[in-house]
């Protein structure tokens, strides 16, 4: 098998921030190393014997859908083929193995991925800082890079991931562990303010799904919205809209009589991009249609944060009432890098190498990097309704 000269690729630029590559592709300054942040509010799991929540108890918050407690099956009967077998035509990994039954009670979702609107909100009330706009120390790459002293000081400054659209696709080189890595750089100055990086604005994609965002400044906006990230069980039954047995939000077909119901990649990944569904990065919400709970993007446009740690073992373990993602992180591929599931694709995915968009597909991330396709949306369960209505973001309403 080929293998890539690493050092000479550049992967000591690229480690600039602490980026999780198999999470990159379907992403992330960073919190020291250590301190994992928890998700404060996420109920504890209910006994099995106690009643399923199935109906709204109030009328649903505003740009929020209740979406009834239920059961589904979550994960595949069959151990998957090699992700490239002709077998496994919707490459799926190990990951969603074996099928389990879940059983989650109802909750609030928002109706779309939080925006940059919804975002500068919380920044300008708060005076937020996220962590691409914090420059990283080579402290922080302990253990992620062999010798953190070869990292050049002119590379720690603010910034985050981006797809490189200028990689060399005559050196472009397949099927050897993390050659995505080829197709990724750390741009300076990339936020959610300037998603290219200098140069570029927000000021006409306000209604853009927020991105170059982590897990902790996903969980800051929560604390501020009286809200929390979604369970991966409740994206799940969320993005199913009641209908168990479809592959997509949407049913079975990708593109039901040739309509693109979602943002993804059309074309040969990474080499052509045919832009047919006619958005070549992030769209506005509410662009595509909305799955029968009336949730926009479930599947497609940017990966979604959930507060599940990532365990590749996990489907093997996982309760069945009301699971939370296991106690650690587990990604055997990257061991010293803990990881948050994600959900729902990107505009990256793409049939022959990421089918991110199945409403049953799992993706990993390092919790502390950020990344150009990388999101979120938002959940208040039953037992958040007092704290969701005193939550700051709705005292300043209120107040105006």
């Amino acid at each position: 098998m080929t293998s890539i000269d690493w050092k000479n690729f550049g992967i000591l630029t690229l480690f600039t921030t602490s980026v999780s590559l198999i999470a990159i592709v379907c992403f992330w300054p960073v919190t020291p190393r250590g301190k994992t942040v928890p998700n404060p509010r996420i109920p504890s799991t209910a006994a099995t014997e106690a009643p399923l929540i199935t109906s709204a108890p109030q009328e649903s918050p505003e740009g929020m859908r209740w979406i009834p407690g239920g059961e589904f099956t979550r994960g595949v009967e069959q151990f998957p083929a090699a992700i490239k077998s002709p077998n496994n035509p919707d490459k799926i990994k190990p990951d969603e193995y074996p099928a389990h039954q879940v059983i989650v009670d109802g909750f609030y979702m928002d109706q779309t991925e939080v925006t940059n609107a919804e975002f500068k909100r919380f920044v300008d009330a708060t005076g937020y800082v996220t962590s691409a706009e914090i420059a990283p120390k080579r402290e922080d790459f302990i253990g992620m890079v062999e010798n953190v002293n070869l990292i050049p000081e002119e590379n720690l400054v603010p910034g985050s991931i981006c797809f490189n659209e200028n990689f060399d696709k005559t050196k472009l080189i397949r099927d050897v562990p993390l050659w995505e890595y080829q197709l990724w750089e750390y741009r300076k100055g990339a936020n959610w303010k300037q998603p290219e990086g200098p140069g570029s604005s927000i000021e006409k994609r306000m209604h853009d799904p927020v991105v170059h965002v982590t897990y902790a400044d996903a969980l800051a906006y929560c604390e501020w919205a009286g809200k929390r990230l979604p369970t991966e069980a409740e994206w799940e039954l969320a993005a199913r809209g009641g209908h168990n047995d479809w592959k997509y939000p949407w049913g079975n077909e990708l593109t039901p009589d040739g309509k693109h119901m979602s943002n993804v990649w059309q074309g040969e990944f990474p080499v052509e991009n045919t832009v047919a569904d006619g958005f070549k990065r992030a769209s506005p919400v509410k662009t595509f249609p909305p799955n029968p709970y009336g949730l926009y993007d479930m599947a497609g446009n940017v990966w979604e944060l959930t507060s599940d740690f990532y365990d590749v073992e996990y489907y093997k373990q996982s309760p069945i009432r009301n699971p939370r993602g296991p106690s650690k992180s587990n990604d055997p591929q990257e061991p010293n890098i803990v990881k948050r599931v994600t959900r729902g694709g990107s505009f990256m995915c793409n049939s022959n190498y990421c089918t991110g968009y199945r409403v049953g597909a799992r993706m990993r991330n390092d919790e502390d990097s950020a990344a150009f396709h990388q999101g979120f949306r938002c959940v208040v369960d039953t037992q958040m309704l007092n704290s969701y209505l005193t939550a700051p973001r709705q005292s300043a309403a209120q107040a105006k």
